[in-house]
Parts: C-alpha cells; sequence; structure tokens
C-alpha cells in the first residue's frame, strides 16, 4: 500500500491526480478509459521518459484511447503529443487491469487502471516538452532506481526490459 493524502501523491507533491494502488482506503473506481504507454528505446538501449505535470513523477509517455482511433494509432499520438518524437508500434508488452489499482482526480472521477504497454521503435521528431510533460529525457535502465516512477510504471518498464516472449496480463 503507498500512502496518499488528498491533493497530493505518495511524494506529498500537489497533484491534479493522486494514484492509489492495494490501498484499502482508496476511492472506489467510477470509470475506466482504456489508456496506453509506450517503451520506446533508442540505439543506445536508453528509454524514453516524461516527468508528468499531472502527478509529478516520471512515467512512460501514453495516454487515454481516443474514439475514432486505432490503438496503435493512441500510442503514436500520445508519444508525439508527449514527447516530440515519432514512433511505430513493435509490439505489446502486457495489458494492466489491476481493479486495485485506482486514479483519483481532482473532477472526482476515480478510475480504475486499464494500461496497454507497448514497444515502439524510434522513427524521428525532434524532443519537446508538452502540457503533460515537464521534462523528456532518455534514461539508461541503470539510471531509472534514482528517478520517482511509480511502482505500476516501474512494472511496464521492467517487463519490457526482461524480454518476454508473451505480453503480460493483469
Amino acid at each position: 500500500m503507498l500512502p496518499m493524502c488528498a491533493n497530493r501523491n505518495w511524494l506529498g507533491a500537489d497533484v491534479a491526480r493522486i494514484d492509489y494502488i492495494d490501498d484499502p482506503n482508496a476511492p472506489k473506481a467510477n470509470s475506466v478509459v482504456p489508456s496506453v504507454v509506450a517503451v520506446v528505446q533508442n540505439d543506445a538501449g536508453e528509454i524514453l521518459l516524461i516527468h508528468k505535470t499531472d502527478n509529478n513523477l516520471w512515467a512512460l509517455p501514453g495516454g487515454g484511447h481516443d474514439v475514432g482511433e486505432s490503438i496503435s494509432d493512441t500510442v503514436i499520438r500520445e508519444v508525439k503529443e508527449e514527447t516530440g518524437y515519432d514512433v511505430e508500434v513493435s509490439g505489446v508488452t502486457g495489458l494492466y487491469t489491476n481493479p486495485n489499482h485506482v486514479m483519483a482526480y481532482d473532477d472526482g472521477e476515480v478510475r480504475q487502471q486499464f494500461s496497454i504497454c507497448f514497444s515502439a521503435r524510434l522513427l524521428g521528431g525532434e524532443l519537446k516538452t508538452s502540457s503533460e510533460s515537464k521534462e523528456v529525457e532518455w534514461i539508461k535502465p541503470a539510471g531509472l532506481a534514482a528517478l520517482e516512477i511509480h511502482p505500476s510504471m516501474r512494472l511496464r518498464i521492467a517487463h519490457c526490459l526482461e524480454g518476454r516472449t508473451q505480453p503480460y496480463i493483469g
């Protein structure tokens, strides 16, 4: 269980979103929104991460699936919006639907996790931040331990780096 309090995440930062995982005092989910994240690695093996504005944590780029787009188009759009880079989806790392992981938003929405993690290949583009990413960086796997990353995001990264032959389903 991660300690959380109103309007602060488990690191004590003011946020627009609070993540709860395995917390018996977490609010009950009232929505589910399919979303994606992408593990993008460059030729040096570094992983593309963003420093999120909504919870002040480092994360894989990603976001919600929109009506009228394919799920691979969601990956491509979200990575471009949050990082400035163009990617091509290369695989599925896992499906993450833990009902004990909810995100409470300032507007009253409490969303159950439903995230598909993809691997993606870098095609081009130029680094840029967005309203959702105050920093964008390529991080060596050895440098991940020093960053403030939510445990659920660390799980996705670990599953991708393991080189699994089958996607995680959970």
